[in-house]
């Protein structure tokens, strides 16, 4: 086969969250357990680091790969979802799985997979897991999908966890309350080994200090830790990240870890060089000055519109779409009513109609203009534009993966 063939392959046979929703979450272990067995657990050949969280593990991730990277090891990275290619779910040292090697591991395994009841993230996780220890990296750092406790990347045992925050999405699989949905990504927390919090919240510590307390695992809340260092990733919600970042490398500091200062700086000021990744307030274009981020729920636009408020611009103009299952109650309230909305649905079966989206937001007061497409929307919301103004676009990552 060749890669395009394969990859149609894998979105024809397997269920996908990307674009089946709830229906493709396993909410069990036992699929990837066996297939790692089946791959002679490749989790078990190399070091790693464990992110969860609502918002902000993506860039925690790259950001985490980044310093090491600066260091001098040879760096694993496994994130999701990806915006363009499938291969930016796995890389090593900022550079994509190769087109052929995706292509081997799927051929290696197809009757396997064919014959187990595989969902399309375990078969991407094995994926990533067997191409870091092929690969012989020295350190992997390893994103969780969704949640933690269920997801399909725990079943490997961290030097350290991250949980970056904590926040109201995935209700329908993770639980209605912040309690419920810390509990979930607490689930990451293993047996003596230490977990960091990057932000403090009084309905969620209590929680992770009891799962921390039950795991013998030393536990750091990072709100208060003073950071002297600067990332090139924009946007006001990167300096909760960062205090996150910062203590999780202490913490392999301590463990004889050669990471220095130097590093750390050089890391943090080049994640996007490094790393390549994309949709954390990216720069689209100016004049207008364009922007699109990844935040999908009402932690993530609290930090948006927080971010906004510092921008300096006579209108703002959204470009919006999001996925179905989306809260919009918890969102749509918050958005300014001075701006002007163009409504789109990203192209995905799990994508809103943009229509239901126009309707949904009327009832909050918000009015706006339906479009055929992300790329329509964004076309028609730069020429309305004038160049003082502000065009933003987002409400969800598969909207971004349309315009980067």
């Amino acid at each position: 086969m060749t890669y395009l063939e394969t990859i149609d392959w894998l979105w024809a046979h397997l269920p996908m969250y990307q674009e089946k929703g709830r229906a493709a979450f396993r909410g069990k272990l036992d699929n990837i357990l066996l297939l790692c067995d089946h791959l002679d657990n490749p989790q078990e050949h190399f070091p790693c680091l464990h992110i969860a969280g609502t918002n902000g593990k993506g860039s925690s991730s790259h950001a985490l790969a980044s310093v090491l990277q600066e260091a001098g090891y040879k760096v694993g990275l496994y994130t999701s979802p990806h915006l363009k290619d499938f291969r930016e779910r796995i890389k090593i040292n900022g550079v994509d799985i190769p087109e052929e090697a995706v292509v081997h591991f799927v051929e290696e395994n197809k009757e396997y997979m064919e014959g187990e009841d595989l969902s399309f993230f375990e078969v991407t996780v094995g994926m990533a897991f067997d191409y870091f220890a092929r690969e012989r990296v020295d350190i992997a750092v390893i994103e969780v999908g969704l949640g933690g406790r269920l997801d399909s990347t725990n079943i490997i045992t961290p030097i350290v966890s991250l949980i970056t925050n904590i926040g109201k999405d995935h209700t329908e699989i993770l639980g209605n309350t912040l309690e419920e949905i810390a509990r979930e990504k607490a689930g990451i927390i293993k047996r003596q080994i230490p977990v960091v919090i990057s932000e403090f919240h009084p309905l969620t510590a209590p929680v992770f200090k009891q799962v921390a307390l039950e795991k013998e695992s030393e536990i750091y809340f990072a709100n208060s830790l003073e950071v002297p260092y600067t990332m090139d990733l924009k946007g006001g919600y990167q300096a909760k990240n960062i205090k996150g970042i910062v203590q999780t490398l202490r913490v392999l500091q301590q463990k004889g870890w050669k990471i220095t200062e130097e590093h750390i700086e050089k890391g943090l000021s080049h994640i996007v060089a490094n790393t390549h990744l994309m949709g954390r307030w990216q720069l689209l274009g100016e004049a207008p000055k364009t922007i699109c981020d990844t935040a999908h729920n009402a932690h993530g636009f609290t930090e948006i519109l927080s971010q906004l408020q510092q921008e300096k611009y006579d209108t703002l103009h959204m470009v919006l779409g999001f996925v179905k299952e989306k809260d919009l109650s918890s969102i749509l309230p918050m958005l300014p009513k001075n701006a002007r909305y163009y409504f789109c649905k990203p192209q995905i079966d799990r994508g809103l109609d943009a229509t239901v989206l126009q309707e949904k937001a009327r009832e909050y007061g918000i009015e706006g203009v339906v479009f055929s497409s992300v790329k329509e929307a964004l076309i028609k919301a730069q020429q309305e534009a004038k160049v003082t103004d502000f065009v933003y676009v987002g409400g969800s990552t598969f909207v971004v993966a349309e315009v980067v």
